[in-house]
This record gives C-alpha cells, structure tokens and sequence, in this order.
C-alpha cells in the first residue's frame, strides 16, 4: 500500500511539475541562454543601474527582433520569460509613474509574447517569474536560507528587493510538505481512508505555521520604505490602472493595447491549492480575481489546483462523518490558513498602507507612490478590500456547528 502511495504521490509530481521538497519552485532555475541571447541577459543582469541611470529604454530601442528557435526546453523558456518580464517591467516603469511607457517595443513585445505562449504565462512579470524562477544559490555546498540565497535578476531596491523576494521563495518552500499533505488527503478521501486523512490534514497545517514563521523574515530584511517608494512600482502592471486606461501596446503583437495584471501574491498557486483542498470558494470580486489570477500560473500549477476543485470534497465527507478528530484536524487546517491570511495583511499595512499615509499626510521622503497605486493592490484590487474578503471568507469555512463541533 505504502509502495502503491509512493507512486501516486511521484506521478502527480511528475504531472503537476511540482517538487516534492521545493513544491511549486523551479528545481535549479539556469542562470544563462545560449550566446545568441546575449542581449536579453546584458540587459537583464545589468537592470538596476540601467534604470537609475535612464539608459535601458534607449539599449532597448537598439535591440534586434530573436527568434526563439534556440529555447529548447521548459528552464531555457522559464530564463527567457524571467529575462524579458524584467526587462519589460524596467522600460515600462523607468521614468517613474509619471511618465510610464504605454508602448513596449517589438524587438521586446514579440519574442515576450512568443515565450509567453509556449509557457502558458502571459507576457507580463508573474509570481510564477519573480519568486518561483529567480533565484540561485550562492554556495552549492550549503542550504537554502536567506544568508545563501540571491536572485537571478533584481529591481533597484538592494537588499530590500533580494529579501523581498527571497522570503517570499523561503515562504513558498515551507509550503512544499502542505502541498505534498494536499495531495495525500486527496487521494485518501476517494478510499475513505480517516487516518491518512487525518495525517495528510496534520501535515498541511504544519506546513502553514512553517509559512506564517517564515513570513517574519520579511521584518529583518525589508524596508518598508524602500519597498513602497522604490520597489512596487516595477511590479505594478496595466489592467485596471488609471496610468493605462486601455492597457500597454505590445509592438508587432497586437494593434490594440493589451490590459494585464502585475505580479501579485494572489498568483501563488500554493494559496489556491490549500483554499481548494479545503472547499473553501472566495465569492463576487475576491472570486473573480483570484480565478483571473490562475491564467498568471503554469498550465501545470493551474491544472492541480482544478484536480482538487473537482475531486471528492474534503468538507462534504467531515460533515458526512461521525469522527471528531477528524473535524478538529480539518477546523485547525482552516484556523492555521486564517491565521496566515492575517498575518499578510499586516504585512500589507506595513509595507503599503502606513508608508502610503506617511507620504501621502505628512510629506515622508518617499518617491511619492500615487493615492491610487496606496490603495490598489500591483495586480489592480482595491487591497485591503481583498485581502479582507479572503480572510473572513476563509474564517467562515470552519466547521463550528453539528454533532461533532469544537
């Protein structure tokens, strides 16, 4: 039986292109392409400077139209994608907000658009990019901690945009037993099987508290000031954005503007996977959103989180069943995923709300983030509205009444 589980367990790995001990992480993301993609790379790994100095739109302007037929597999495509998105975002977001860029360039847009297609991605920076595919080890010998953690390519904010960004990958990792739990409590709910689980349950919400533990890193390595005034900008994209009323032309791709979202934590297919493990459906706005959202994960991520939808309901069997260990491991599931949802929105309140106040009522040294862009979250949500939402609607899925509440 432990045999047969074994093997489930690798093929959905295998089909859902997750790792067992990374989850949703790019195992050994490349750090380079073939010499015929020099440019995109150059541009890439020199980014900060070329956006502080206003000289990267004019190198772009230079760059020839490549073709792709040298990107022959999945990591080559994910270094491309994660190159282009960052270099995309820099020309966009160069001059600040007040003069955004509304066209991207062809020798940008058109390959963006054709790597973007192969993914499944849409060309536009995603968590899927920014957290998942960006980062190497400094030491190969040692573990993956913050201390020996860098990113491939960076946005300028220092150190605050390598936290940022590697607490976030950190966060991710630690989920990696929960998505695993997930997958186990799936498979042992179509053999009615209570102590798998029960165990599977236990495991997720372990992996949650690990999540919320890992999440406070972001204080010793993130700057909130840093981070509003500097940092968010280059994550905010074009859909339900003032500054981009009909959204961002893509030359040599489309006569129309193409309207996309910003990289947004709502990209996380890690958030959705435990939401649909345990049955717990965000309504109007917050619903909307998040299944928009989807469209910014791999096909594969994406495809995981729709097995969970449609397999057997985790909720409707607890509710059918007389075992109230078993509703507690689901209630205390549900709490650990609430308790990770207010933790981010203290976060969010950190980071984005009081610096936006600060800069907004008492003329803090910010580089002065619009009233809009405080409000709106980077994939275009009025924020705390959201984030709101999705807590209480989480709160809401506990099982409080019935034969076997706790």
């Amino acid at each position: 039986m432990e045999a047969n589980s074994r093997e489930t367990l690798q093929a959905d790995f295998d089909a859902f292109n997750i790792s067992e001990k990374l989850g949703f992480l790019l195992e050994e993301p490349l750090t380079d392409l073939p010499d015929y993609y020099r440019e995109w790379l150059d541009l890439a790994n020199n980014l900060s400077h070329l956006i502080e100095s206003r000289k990267l739109r004019d190198l772009v302007h230079k760059m020839p139209v490549l073709g792709l037929h040298l990107l022959r597999d999945h990591r080559e495509l994910r270094l491309a994608h994660l190159a282009l998105g960052f270099i995309s975002m820099g020309y966009v977001w160069q001059e600040g907000q007040h003069a955004p860029a509304q066209t991207l360039p062809k020798a940008l847009a058109l390959p963006y658009w054709l790597v973007s297609n192969r993914l499944g991605l849409p060309p536009i920076l995603t968590y899927a990019d920014v957290i998942l595919a960006n980062w190497k080890l400094k030491d190969h010998t040692r573990d993956m901690e913050i201390g020996n953690l860098d990113m491939i390519f960076s946005f300028p904010g220092g150190e605050s945009c390598r936290g940022f960004c590697m607490v976030s990958l950190l966060v991710e990792m630690a989920a990696s037993s929960g998505i695993t739990g997930a997958l186990k409590v799936m498979h042992a709910i179509k053999i009615s099987d209570l102590i798998a689980i029960k165990k599977g349950l236990v495991q997720v919400t372990q992996s949650l508290k690990k999540m919320k533990d890992t999440f406070k890193l972001m204080h010793n390595h993130v700057d909130s000031t840093v981070f509003h005034g500097t940092l968010r900008l280059f994550f905010t994209g074009w859909r339900d954005n003032p500054m981009f009323p009909r959204g961002l032309l893509y030359e040599g791709v489309s006569n129309e503007p193409i309207s996309l979202s910003g990289t947004s934590a709502a990209q996380s297919s890690t958030f959705q996977c435990f939401d649909a493990l345990l049955c717990i459906q965000h309504e109007d706005e917050a619903g909307a959103f998040l299944t928009r959202m989807k469209d910014h994960m791999l096909p594969a991520h994406r495809q995981q989180i729709e097995t969970l939808s449609v397999s057997p309901s985790l909720r409707d069997f607890i509710l059918s069943n007389t075992s109230p260990d078993l509703c507690q491991a689901y209630n205390s599931c549900v709490s650990a995923l609430v308790d990770l949802r207010n933790y981010h929105f203290n976060i969010v309140a950190k980071y984005i709300i009081v610096p936006g106040n600060c800069a907004r009522g008492m003329g803090c040294p910010l580089s002065g983030v619009s009233t809009e862009l405080n409000v709106r979250g980077t994939g275009g949500t009025s924020l705390m509205v959201f984030l709101k939402s999705v807590r209480n609607t989480t709160q809401k899925a506990l099982i409080l009444e019935g034969p076997h509440a706790v």
